[in-house]
Formats: C-alpha cells, structure tokens, sequence
C-alpha cells in the first residue's frame, strides 16, 4: 500500500470473503460508531459460523478448510475495574497485527472478558501495520511499548491467534523476571526449551532493560528467538506457568495455514542475517509513524487501534521488501 492511500482509521485490506466488498479501504472518523457496531454483528456471524457445526470453513475450497472447533465460552464481565480487589498494576496487551480480522473480532472480546474476570487491569492495543514493507511483528511489539502510555506497568507480547481456554494461567504483574504464559509444554505448535512466543509478559523497567527487540526481522520467525539472548544477557531469568495440567490443550489456535499463508521467504542475506544477534538495535532505533490511533469497541470490549507506518533502511536490511 503505497503513501497516497494511507487512511485515517483502521485499515480493512485482505480479510474474509465474508469482508470483502462490505467495507471500504480507508475510514473517515464520522463513520467509525457505524463501523464498531457493524464489525460487532460481524463477529457474532463470524463466530457462529466458523466455530460450530462440521466441514470446511466459509469462503475455502471445499476439502481444504480446517475443522471447525467450539468457541470457547465467554465468560460475563466482573465488577468495573476500578474497584480495590482489581490490584495496582496495568497491563499493556500489545497485538501485533495485519490483515487477520476474523482472528481479531474473536480475539478482543474474548480477552477482554478473560483479564476482566480474573481482576486484571489492562488495556487493549491493536498494533496495525499499514505500511508497504513485509510485516515486522518485533517492530510493531517496541512501537506499541512506546506508544501504550504511562498508566501502564507491564506489558504482554500476545498473538493475535491464540486464546487461553485455562483460567489458571496467571497473567499478573510479573516482578520476578519474564513470564512466558504459551511456554513450550503448553503451546500446542511450538516445543523447543529456548521458545519464548505466543505470550510473553514483562515489566516495563525488564523489556527497557532488554532495549526491547530487534528491528531487523522482516517477515514471520525468529524475533523470538533473537529475544530469548537478549533476555538473558540482560541478566533476566524466564518464568513459566506451574501447575497446568491441560497441556496442549490448554489455549486454542486460531490460525488456519491452508488459507492464510505466513511470509515465511528468505531473501538475500535474511537467512543468515537473522541468526546472528542484534546488539545494538531495538527500543532506541526504531523508526515509524503513528498514521492514527483510534479507539474501538468489539462485541463490547474496548481496544486502542494504531495504524503504524514502519520505516526501513533498505542499506540495512534489503529484506524488508520483495526484490
């Protein structure tokens, strides 16, 4: 998407078949109330129809859509939080994001209902990148750190595709050092010791101490790994969760490969590139724009979209666009 098309709101681009046509490439800010209740029925219609029953899902070829699989419940909203027995702490929920909306209309509602009845403060960030480079998930991470604003303490790294079924798994302050919630005994794709995506919670004062991530990871894989050194040479020790017995049952994926394909190419020195680690990039390197921030409610839960514009020295990292 080149700069002349860059909108004031949210922008809807690729999507489902049951999007395309419905809604327009760029959103002024006097349709947006419109809009919330518009994507509201829409992701009622969404969940009823890819969550339940059997067969392919809406808008695949037929023999090539994954099983439907029940929606986990939603759980009724608890007292506002600004009751005492909520606690001090704020979490900042940072979702990196691209073109996957019926992940998205799943996911803001269910999380929110999920944080809301286990008393954690929060607030929702959609991380959207609008720009025309190849998606940047540990850029748009140390974008929404530096954007989520100081009524905040800590922050969660959080997949769009990826929902908690398991109540227990705390997503508390958490002071002693990283926690990794989606830990590799749990995640149901992702097995390795040293593997620390999905969802990821640290303090503010940690990820600072981290300088954040590595802006050089342009396309899917590997910022995780790259961060896992940087939490340890920060002197950081990895938390993960205790006393789960769901195992890989314990959160639901979302995504659906057959139909929605990672950018997984490797281009020019990529491949090499980013086994190496970054030391010197991150927080204080970054480079982008805020296009809009635009607050949003989903099904009732509440979220902050920012249409990012990420910016690339092609010198540095050529990879960030398909030659």
């Amino acid at each position: 998407m080149g700069p002349g098309r860059r909108g004031a709101a949210l922008r809807l681009r690729g999507g489902s078949p049951l999007l395309l046509g419905l809604l327009p490439g760029r959103l002024s800010v006097f349709p947006l109330f419109f809009l919330a209740l518009l994507l509201g029925f829409i992701s009622l219609l969404w969940l009823q129809l890819s969550c339940e029953g059997e067969g392919p899902l809406p808008g695949s070829e037929q023999g090539r859509g994954a099983p439907r699989q029940p929606c986990p419940p939603l759980a009724p909203l608890p007292p506002v939080e600004d009751e005492p027995s909520w606690g001090p702490h704020r979490l900042a929920l940072l979702v990196p994001f691209r073109e996957r909306f019926e992940e998205l209309l799943a996911f803001v509602p269910y999380m929110h209902r999920f944080l809301s009845k286990k008393r954690i403060r929060h607030h929702i960030f959609i991380l959207n990148q609008v720009d025309h480079f190849r998606f940047n998930r540990a850029s748009l991470i140390n974008v929404g750190f530096l954007e989520s604003g100081n009524d905040t303490d800590y922050i969660a790294m959080h997949d769009v595709d990826l929902l908690p079924l398991n109540e227990q798994l705390d997503y508390g302050f958490p002071e002693a050092g990283p926690f990794h919630v989606a830990s590799p005994e749990l995640h149901p794709l992702y097995h390795y010791k040293t593997y620390v995506g999905g969802i990821l919670l640290l303090t503010k004062q940690h990820y600072e101490m981290c300088n954040g991530m590595s802006n050089r990871f342009w396309g899917w894989g590997r910022e995780d790994d790259e961060f896992y050194r940087r939490i340890k040479g920060a002197g950081l020790q990895v938390h993960r969760p205790t006393g789960i017995t769901t195992g890989y049952e314990t959160f639901q994926h979302l995504h659906d490969p057959a139909w929605r394909k990672r950018d997984q190419k490797r281009i020019a020195a990529q491949k090499q590139e980013q086994f190496k680690v970054d030391r010197e990039g991150g927080l204080n390197n970054v480079r982008y724009q805020i296009e809009s921030r635009t607050a949003l409610s989903v099904a009732g839960a509440p979220c902050t979209v920012l249409n990012i514009l990420l910016d690339c020295d092609t010198s540095e990292t050529p990879w960030c666009v398909f030659g």
